[in-house]
């Protein structure tokens, strides 16, 4: 066979695969956005493409009484801003450390880093509970914010500090022999170096509060603590309630703030998402 047939033959694959991929994650898009538009509540009525198509359920997300959705999305977006600016700020200070200094404990602190990500989060759903009870800060946003901080920090913090080996320490010299202290060679060699990371970095934290559900179903009781994941699931998960439209255009909306964001950050994204993982 000749490598130009060869060649065709590998695109032809991968075209295939990319469209199945397509099919994979357009399709129940689709079915979301066409419930989403359906008059009806029920979930076996409802339409990929509905025949008489309305905006009721958006309408009533927005201005109906009974509706505690718009205090939901402002818990999540309260959440998501705070988490995504204290774990740059935290993430990136660490990383420094961990990158340009030696100290005792730093290689078993890596090592700690590495071996925290291999379990998963529900095993420490118990001692969280426990812990944010003794503190008095269950049922709280802060607990909550202050759980998505600190759980965020192993992962973080060994992806920034790869993207940190990466920057030539001759930079730092250079700035130290020009005055700069260890603060001035943070703030203005490494931080403007590092953006691409820490853009990756502020959308994935960004990301969290709107799509995870099992944590704040742990630690919030208060309707008007929940945010938009654990709220939209009372849609359809109380006895007499078959909301699954208006859960479906509760779930569109989500994806708001979200696109929001990436499309501020996507400039600093395609180097940052390669990055970090090339040292060590």
């Amino acid at each position: 066979m000749s490598k130009k047939a060869k060649s065709n033959i590998e695109v032809t694959l991968i075209y295939l695969f990319l469209a199945f991929m397509a099919v994979v994650i357009g399709y129940p898009l689709l079915w979301t956005v066409g419930m989403s538009l359906n008059p009806g509540t029920s979930l076996y009525s409802a339409q990929l493409i509905p025949e008489n198509w309305s905006l009721v359920h958006y309408k009533w997300l927005f201005t109906d009484p009974s509706s505690d959705y718009l205090t939901w999305y402002k818990n999540s977006v309260m959440v998501a801003i705070a988490n995504a600016f204290f774990s740059v700020v935290i993430t990136s200070f660490v990383a420094y450390a961990f990158s340009r200094y030696k100290f005792t404990g730093r290689k078993y602190g890596l090592y700690a880093f590495l071996l925290l990500q291999m379990f998963p989060a529900l095993m420490a759903m118990v001692a969280i509970y426990l812990l944010l009870n003794m503190i008095g800060l269950l049922d709280s946003l802060v607990g909550l914010t202050l759980i998505y901080i600190g759980g965020q920090i192993p992962f973080n913090a060994w992806l920034v500090k790869g993207y940190f080996d990466t920057i030539p320490k001759e930079l730092d010299e250079a700035a130290r022999i020009d005055g700069a202290g260890h603060l001035g060679v943070f703030f203005k060699i490494m931080l403007p170096l590092a953006k691409p990371i820490l853009g990756v970095v502020a959308l994935f934290n960004f990301m969290a509060p709107f799509v995870d559900f099992l944590l704040p179903r742990i630690i919030l009781r208060n309707p008007d603590n929940f945010t938009l994941a654990l709220g939209l699931f009372n849609f359809i998960s109380n006895q007499f309630d078959n909301n699954f439209t208006r859960f479906a255009a509760g779930s569109i909306l989500i994806a708001v703030p979200i696109a929001l964001v990436y499309l501020f950050s996507q400039r600093y994204l395609i180097s940052g998402l390669t990055a970090g993982g090339t040292k060590g």
